[in-house]
């Protein structure tokens, strides 16, 4: 269950990515009757007092690194210092992982876990301004830098800024269920999932940057998900020939109309196998797949898991309505 979580701050911090930590866990939402559990927040360093953040202000903080050894979830936030990373604080995110605990940095913080050597030989990412100098130093992280989050071992690396909501919200639905996750996100207004692949349950958000021509289909397509729908199709509602809207279609989409209209089902897939009740056939309709035997398919080709595990994994661990 996850109930203690510690926030470790070192010098250089940055304040937003460091806020994040503190509205999704340090805000306490459990009179609000949307089933989100109080986090017992707590905020620590190598020793208390002032912390100098990038900004040029300080963050006072209460707590030494001993309240990091009863967390469930240690957070790390963004380092920007060149001093080294101090060693009690790598012995503290060792401990945690060693003991089964959660290990999420955020933004460059992850290069504090690669120091401590939490990293070795797992995929991790980084805000995509590091990850070429995290993967120069630390040759033995396997650096992906075009992915919001990356889950390994329980340890969780995002990338920059609001990915870090991403990382959490991520971590929340894993280990507490969607309505929990759904609930934080709602109160934060912002979305409560990007897409995550399941190998690694790394996450590859939807995005209609650089859709000019195209964005209005776009946006059709992705809310006629049940719709079969030909090239030609498409192409006569965007007055173009079928040969020129498959080039601009890939061109401003970097794919196929069916490879998009299939990546997108599955989203739609998983979302629903984490909110709702309907069973795979009611799904496969549902997504446009049709039949259960093709979701499967797309699904664990995408994925890498069945559409059933992915129900089990990410239903939580305690289920809760939406509220």
């Amino acid at each position: 269950m996850l109930k203690n979580v510690a926030a470790i701050v070192l010098p250089g911090a940055a304040p937003f990515e460091f806020a994040i930590a503190c509205e999704v866990f340090g805000i306490d939402r459990s009179d609000r009757g949307t089933g989100v559990p109080a986090f017992n927040f707590k905020v620590c360093s190598v020793r208390p007092g002032g912390v100098d953040t990038k900004t040029g202000f300080s963050i006072e903080v209460p707590y030494g690194l001993e309240a990091a050894d009863s967390a469930d979830l240690v957070v790390v936030a963004p380092y920007q210092n060149e001093d080294p990373v101090p060693e009690e604080v790598q012995h503290v995110l060792q401990r945690a992982h060693a003991r089964g605990a959660w290990v999420l940095s955020l933004c460059s913080g992850a290069f504090v876990l690669a120091e401590a050597g939490l990293l070795d030989g797992r995929r991790a990412t980084t805000h995509w301004h590091y990850s070429q100098q995290l993967a120069s130093q630390y040759p033995l992280v396997k650096v992906d830098e075009n992915v919001l989050y990356v889950e390994d071992d329980r340890i969780i690396t995002s990338a920059g800024t609001a990915a870090g909501i991403d990382a959490c919200l991520h971590l929340v639905r894993r280990e507490l269920g969607a309505g929990v996750a759904a609930a934080i996100a709602r109160d934060m207004v912002v979305p409560p999932h990007r897409e995550g692949g399941q190998a690694q349950y790394i996450a590859r958000p939807m995005s209609l940057e650089g859709c000019n021509t195209l964005k209005d289909l776009v946006i059709w397509l992705g809310e006629n998900l049940d719709h079969e729908v030909s090239v030609a199709e498409l192409a006569r509602r965007v007055n173009m020939s079928e040969r020129t809207f498959a080039r601009r279609f890939r061109a401003e989409t970097g794919t196929t109309p069916a490879a998009w209209v299939n990546a997108q089902r599955v989203l739609l897939a998983q979302e629903l196998l984490e909110s709702s009740d309907l069973n795979i056939d009611e799904i496969a309709r549902a997504t446009g797949f049709g039949q259960a035997v093709l979701l499967r398919h797309h699904f664990a080709k995408a994925l890498n898991v069945s559409p059933a595990s992915y129900r089990r994994t990410f239903r939580g661990t305690v289920p809760v309505p939406v509220g």
